[in-house]
C-alpha cells in the first residue's frame, strides 16, 4: 500500500465504527462526561459499572479528536524519569504514580478480556535506550532507580542491543517486562457500545456552551439550547482543558509520526516490542496489530492545527533521519504520516481532581506520553470522588501542585 495521508492512521485503517445521534432533548442524569474519547469511555465504563446514570457528550464526533491520533504505546515509564521525579515530589509519590501506570496495563488487560475487545491489545516489552554516550550516565541511574522500586528491568549494554534488536549506534539501555500496545480508537468505540447495552447515553456533535454550578446540582446548556440537568460533571477534555481554566497548568504540543508495512527480516524482536530513546523530543517505535511499523517523535511547540499540520513534510524527513541512525540498512517507505496535539505538564503528572472553579465536578486530563494509563488511574479516583473518599494520587496529580 502507498497511502500518504495527514488523516490519523486509525480513522482511516477502521472506518466508521460507530455513528451516535446528538441531544435533542433537555436530560436528568446522575453523571455528565465531557469528552468522547479513550478517556471518556473508561470514565464512563466505571461510572456504569459503579451504578450511576451516565450521559457522555462530545462536540466532535466520537474519538475524533486526540485519540484518532494517540500512538497507543502502553507503558509503565512517565515522560520525567523515576529519579527526576523523586527528586520533584518525594520517593513516596514517584514510586507510586509509576505503578499506578503499571498496574493500569493489567487493568486495561484485564477490561479487554471483560468486554472481549477486538482492538489488538498486546503485551510487550520496552527498550529504552540512550541515543548520546552522555545519556547513559544519568539512564544507568534511572535504572538503578526502577531496580530499587522493584520493577522488572535489566540493563543492555551497546553489544546488548545490537545483538538482541539490530540497532546501532546506542549507548545502552533499560529493557522493561511490563509493556503493550492497543488500538485506542478501537477500543473506546468498543467500552461505548458495551455501556450502552447497559444504559450509558452518548451523544457527539453536542456541545456544551454554559454550565450553571449549583448547590447540589449543575445545569449545563448545549449550543443547541438543550439543558443537562446532573449531581457532577466529569471533564475527560484533553488538551482542550487549557482553554477552560485560567491558570497555566500545561504546554501544548504537537507530535508528529509515521506508519508502514514492515520488513520483519530487517527487525529483531520488533513486534514484541516498544521502543523509545533519550533525544528531547525522543523518537518512538512500535508495530501495530495489522504488522505495520510505527515511528513517531519531532514533537514541537503547538500553536494552531495549520501551521502543525504544515510541518508533515519536514517531520517525516526528521523521524526518518533518526530511523537511519539506529537502521542504516532500512528504508522506510511512508504510507501515512500525521499529527496530533497533546499536553505536557512541568512534572510529567497528569491533572486528576477538582477545580475551585468548578463545583460538583472532576476533571481527568491525563496528559504527556502516559495518557491512556493516566486515564485508567483515572478510574479509579473518579470512583473515589463520586463516593467522597480520598485517594492516595490525588495529592500528585491535583491542580496547584
Amino acid at each position: 500500500m502507498d497511502l500518504k495521508s495527514n488523516e490519523p492512521f486509525w480513522l482511516l485503517k477502521n472506518g466508521l465504527l460507530s455513528s451516535y445521534p446528538s441531544l435533542k432533548s433537555d436530560e436528568e442524569y446522575d453523571v455528565l462526561i465531557i469528552g468522547g474519547g479513550i478517556t471518556g469511555s473508561l470514565i464512563a465504563h466505571q461510572m456504569i459499572k459503579d451504578g450511576y446514570q451516565t450521559i457522555l457528550i462530545d462536540k466532535r464526533e466520537i474519538c475524533n479528536g486526540s485519540t484518532s491520533a494517540t500512538t497507543s504505546m502502553l507503558q509503565y515509564e512517565i515522560d520525567t524519569p523515576l529519579y527526576e521525579l523523586i527528586e520533584m515530589i518525594g520517593e513516596k509519590g514517584a514510586v507510586e504514580s509509576y505503578k499506578a501506570c503499571s498496574k493500569s496495563i493489567d487493568d486495561l488487560e484485564k477490561l479487554t478480556k471483560e468486554i472481549k475487545a477486538r482492538s489488538g491489545f498486546k503485551r510487550k516489552q520496552s527498550l529504552y535506550f540512550a541515543s548520546k554516550k552522555k545519556d547513559a550516565v544519568w539512564l544507568e541511574k534511572e535504572y538503578e532507580a526502577r531496580r530499587k522500586a522493584g520493577f522488572d528491568v535489566t540493563w543492555l549494554g551497546i553489544e546488548d542491543i545490537e545483538e538482541k534488536f539490530g540497532f546501532q549506534n546506542t549507548y545502552g539501555g533499560i529493557l522493561s517486562k511490563q509493556g503493550a500496545s492497543i488500538d485506542a480508537f478501537k477500543f473506546a468505540h468498543e467500552l461505548l457500545r458495551f455501556n450502552i447495552n447497559k444504559g450509558l447515553k452518548v451523544y457527539d456533535k453536542t456541545e456544551m456552551k454554559s454550565v450553571k454550578y449549583l448547590r447540589d446540582h449543575n445545569l449545563a446548556l448545549t449550543t443547541d439550547g438543550f439543558n443537562i440537568k446532573t449531581k457532577k460533571i466529569i471533564y475527560c477534555v484533553g488538551y482542550e482543558s487549557s482553554t477552560m481554566i485560567k491558570e497555566y497548568f500545561v504546554d501544548l504540543k504537537s507530535t508528529f509520526a509515521i506508519v508502514s508495512e514492515i520488513d520483519t527480516q530487517k527487525f529483531k524482536n520488533i513486534e514484541h516490542t516498544l521502543v523509545w530513546n533519550t533525544d528531547d523530543p525522543y523518537i518512538y517505535m512500535r508495530t501495530t496489530d495489522d504488522e505495520r511499523l510505527l515511528i513517531g517523535g519531532g514533537d514541537e511547540d503547538f500553536s494552531n492545527p495549520e501551521k502543525r499540520d504544515s510541518l508533515l513534510n519536514k517531520k517525516e524527513k526528521e523521524i526518518l533521519k533518526n530511523l537511519k541512525r539506529i537502521k542504516p540498512d532500512y528504508h522506510f517507505y511512508t504510507d501515512f504520516v500525521w499529527a496530533g496535539t497533546f499536553g505536557e505538564t512541568k512534572d510529567g503528572l497528569p491533572y486528576i481532581g477538582t477545580h475551585d472553579n468548578f463545583k460538583n465536578s472532576y476533571f481527568v486530563l491525563g496528559f504527556g506520553g502516559n495518557g491512556i494509563t493516566f486515564s485508567v488511574t483515572g478510574m479509579e479516583m473518579a470512583s473515589a470522588f463520586m463516593k467522597n473518599e480520598n485517594h492516595q494520587l490525588s495529592e500528585y496529580f491535583k491542580f496547584g501542585r
